[in-house]
């Protein structure tokens, strides 16, 4: 067989945080690492493809966002009968993704190879929130007919609350010690519930239209609120029944998310939220306004998610498919508004909306889903990736050829595109002959 019959065999992309997690936890325990700043210089990954096996984990360049920006497309995973996805959410440990979809079937996608594992039917109508607890025991499901259901880590469904709304679920959210939890819907009402019997606490009532998005802060007794009617409000728990705080204006339309600042290194004072008149504003939880204002987006924005290692790295996405990601000022300069300009954009991310947006734990992986009916895996970029803003994601191009390179004799990436490697048939089969399969 001469050399252009040989075919490859097509290898699936995998993103293993195993060997660079390993690598700095061994760098630290020999004091490689300046122990007082917790972060290894930047200097040390050069624009090389060689220094790839130099590359750490998120948490050792915490002052560097650029090097932790997961704007590499990985991998497609769709099931095989397609629905629109309109939840997703990490396990705990960051092994799996978890999807919910407009079928109610739960799916769940290997975090490093991002191949199908299971598939299961968990609810009657189509999933629209799933949260994992902070103790990482449980699991909230909330679907379109107003139901939530209690998981446990192996899916074994323990508690259903049938009606806990009289209108489509939102959006779910668990308090910080995981006792109570908060859901909104399209019946215009936040409701508070006890999670170890499933008991409505309190009704939070002050929306004047549906409420599409919700949050818990993760430290403070706070819940924030967006609705159809332009509305940010904040509420207080502690109150029965829960009483409204403050009212924050200044969106146009619908406001579709609202997600407060929940990195570690972090003040957690800040608080982002999206809606369908094209913009993102963060607003300062001490000032009780926005400080940061971004319009940015060609189209409405559908969801946002702050990166679990960089308190001040935003990523968005909007109805047409794109993703914005935002670098936050570490100081405000001092005006009551500031314009921040997105620091990196994936034009074409996916084909139609994008619903969910969610990091890895360690922040080195994100995953996306969307209208378009799958799950999509974004990693950070390699050291001197000369493909790295040439993949469809980036040029809308819609081919079968997919890029491929190999290092020269210089160790330097080929610049040459390649058709997708496929795996070769099998020659000849003992007993059998080749026949058909051997063609």
């Amino acid at each position: 067989m001469s050399e252009e019959e040989e075919r490859k065999v097509a290898h699936r992309r995998t993103v293993d945080h195993g060997n660079p997690m390993g690598r700095w936890h061994i760098l630290r325990s020999l004091g490689v690492t300046k122990p007082n700043k917790k972060f290894q210089h930047l200097g040390i990954v050069r624009p090389e493809s060689s220094y790839l096996i130099d590359l750490l984990p998120p948490k050792a360049y915490p002052r560097y966002p650029a090097v932790n920006l997961p704007g590499k497309f990985v991998h497609l995973s769709a099931n095989k009968a397609k629905h629109a996805i309109q939840a997703i959410s990490w396990t705990p440990e960051g092994r799996r993704v978890l999807s919910g979809s407009n079928s109610g079937e739960f799916t769940l996608w290997n975090g490093m190879t991002f191949n199908f594992e299971t598939i299961m039917q968990a609810h009657e109508s189509a999933i629209t929130a799933i949260k994992y607890s902070y103790n990482k025991e449980w699991l909230l499901s909330a679907d379109q007919d107003g139901t939530i259901k209690y998981w446990q880590p192996n899916f074994n469904n323990v508690n259903i609350i049938k009606g806990a709304h009289s209108d489509a679920i939102r959006d779910v959210c668990f308090s910080p010690n995981d006792s109570k939890f908060v859901s909104c819907s399209d019946d215009n009402t936040l409701k508070i519930w006890n999670f170890n019997n499933g008991l409505q606490e309190s009704v939070l009532a002050g929306h004047h239209w549906d409420v599409k998005s919700c949050d818990w802060h993760p430290d403070l007794g706070l819940i924030v609120s967006g609705s159809k009617d332009n509305l940010l409000k904040l509420w207080d728990p502690r109150t029965s029944p829960g009483k409204c705080i403050a009212t924050l204006h200044g969106f146009k339309h619908t406001i579709t998310a609202t997600r407060f600042q929940n990195t570690e290194s972090s003040t957690k004072r800040l608080l982002a939220s999206g809606g369908r008149d094209r913009s993102i504003r963060v607003f300062d939880l001490r000032k009780m306004n926005d400080v940061y204002v971004n319009k940015s987006h060609e189209s409405d924005v559908s969801c946002i998610s702050w990166n679990p290692i960089h308190g001040n790295l935003l990523t968005s996405g909007g109805y047409d498919g794109s993703m914005n990601y935002y670098l936050l000022d570490d100081t405000l300069r001092g005006q009551e508004e500031q314009n921040m300009e997105f620091y990196h954009k994936i034009p074409y991310a996916h084909e139609k909306s994008v619903n969910c947006i969610e990091y890895h734990p360690l922040g080195h992986l994100l995953a996306t889903a969307g209208t378009d009916r799958s799950v999509r895996f974004w990693c950070r970029n390699r050291p001197n990736d000369p493909y790295a803003f040439k993949d469809t994601t980036y040029t809308n191009e819609k081919s079968g050829t997919t890029w491929y390179y190999e290092l020269d004799s210089q160790g330097q990436p080929t610049e040459e595109r390649k058709d997708a490697p496929t795996q070769n048939r099998m020659e000849s089969l003992p007993g059998l002959g080749q026949g058909q399969w051997g063609q």
